[in-house]
């Protein structure tokens, strides 16, 4: 029994942090590469080699079965309370200390700005910035502390059990069965104003966003194991869609900005 206790734990936790799932970050990171200026990819290509953005996507994911990296586990999210202002959100990052998802972007924002880097820092640091970026647009990655961001709001994804949180990193993406090269494709239509006004927004802004997104998702949800299927897919495919364009756009402002 308590080995199947520590194994049901060892599980769970990575859970909490887990974003987007595989085919989300992707995504993000296969929008980014298609807006890099040519400075940014061959300082970018300079450090990864031949791991490509999205591939890039989902090391600090994978790297979860690795305890000596358990101390990036806090960093892929921030949790606010229920019902506060777009200004007291800022007005609390603003004053924010804690190891989260707003001090830790900007600390490896300025860690990759650092030219004297040593190499093996840029490539942990740049994989873990292309992730990042991607969680700060999951909603549910700025949701409430008391049930772990939607991990235990449950419900029924056509049926089957699963939780507010699970459904936004991975059931909403995967239900529409495309590749992550056919996702690109299918919604990677921005001009150039869009994406310049995008990219000039701060991470507050970002996590604003996602913020204001949760706060609509758990109000939808009124009694436990509420069941959810092609309605309300039908419902939040087009902010899915959005918050991973954006990602992906600004990820690749975050990184033009870096490497210029």
């Amino acid at each position: 029994m308590r080995k199947l206790l520590l194994a049901g734990l060892l599980f769970y936790l990575p859970c909490q942090t887990m974003a987007w799932g595989m085919l989300g970050h992707r995504i993000v990171a296969q929008i980014a590469d298609g807006y890099l200026t040519k400075k940014a990819r061959k300082q970018i290509a300079a450090i990864l080699g031949t791991e490509s953005l999205a591939m890039s996507s989902n090391w600090p994911d994978f790297i979860k079965s690795d305890p000596s990296y358990n101390y990036l586990n806090p960093w892929h999210y921030i949790n606010f309370k229920d019902s506060l202002s777009e200004q007291q959100v800022y007005d609390y990052l603003n004053k924010d200390t804690a190891t989260d998802i707003y001090t830790k972007l900007n600390f490896v924002i300025s860690e990759l700005k650092n030219k004297s880097l040593e190499p093996s820092k840029k490539v942990l640091y740049l994989r873990v910035l292309v992730h990042l970026v991607g969680d700060a647009h999951q909603p549910m990655h700025t949701g409430r502390p008391e049930d772990l961001g939607g991990n235990r709001v449950n419900v029924l994804w056509f049926n089957q059990p699963a939780n507010l949180h699970s459904v936004w990193d991975e059931k909403l993406i995967e239900y529409q069965e495309l590749s992550y090269t056919e996702y690109v494709t299918a919604i990677n239509f921005t001009n150039k104003t869009q994406r310049t006004a995008w990219q000039q927004q701060p991470i507050s802004q970002w996590l604003y966003e996602s913020y204001v997104i949760s706060r609509a998702l758990y109000a939808e949800i009124k009694e436990p194991n509420q069941k959810l299927s092609y309605r309300y897919n039908f419902d939040h495919v087009q902010t899915l869609n959005e918050r991973l364009l954006k990602g992906g756009v600004r990820l690749a402002g975050v990184l033009n900005e870096i490497f210029k």
